[in-house]
């Protein structure tokens, strides 16, 4: 395997970001999406970031698109502004090998340098992969919310982690 590439998301990023989401969705309780969304759909959300200025970054190992990552504004209220939530996917096949880890640092850089201020993590609790990462950068567990979502016949808890930038 090749070293990774970081680079910012380019439209040609959109099937292969739409897959590895969609593997997520079908497969796992990280996401409570339910249903995969079109790449129309994922088009018009990356494209709102990528207008607002927000950083979205994919990392690429000989020529493929192997996970991505994004901070965006955390809630649509200007006073919530400087405050983003980080967003990070891997394909199933690139887990354990630090791209996780490569990106999320290159996230932190590049979300201060547009001027957030503080950065949050939402969690799906048990999910122990995202949270160490999160702990690894510095995140603190500000909460747990119990039985927020219910996904393939389950209660599933939310974990509010956050780190200033």
């Amino acid at each position: 395997m090749s070293q990774p590439l970081l680079r910012p998301f380019t439209w040609s990023d959109v099937g292969p970001i739409t897959a590895i989401y969609s593997h997520y969705v079908y497969n796992s309780t990280v996401t409570f999406d339910l249903e995969a969304p079109s790449e129309a759909k994922m088009a018009e959300k990356f494209g709102h970031m990528v207008d607002e200025g927000h950083p979205v970054i994919v990392a690429e190992v000989d020529g493929a698109v192997r996970g991505y990552a994004y901070a965006s504004t955390f809630r649509p209220r200007p006073a919530y502004r400087f405050t983003c939530e980080d967003t990070v996917y891997l394909a199933p096949d690139a887990i354990g090998q630090g791209l996780g880890s490569r990106l999320m640092g290159e996230l932190i850089t590049q979300s201060q340098a547009v001027g957030f201020k503080q950065m949050i993590g939402i969690i799906t609790g048990g999910t122990e992969a995202s949270i160490a990462l999160h702990r690894k950068f510095g995140f603190e567990i500000l909460g747990q919310f119990p039985q927020l979502g219910y996904k393939f016949d389950q209660w599933l808890d939310i974990v509010h982690m956050q780190r200033a930038l």
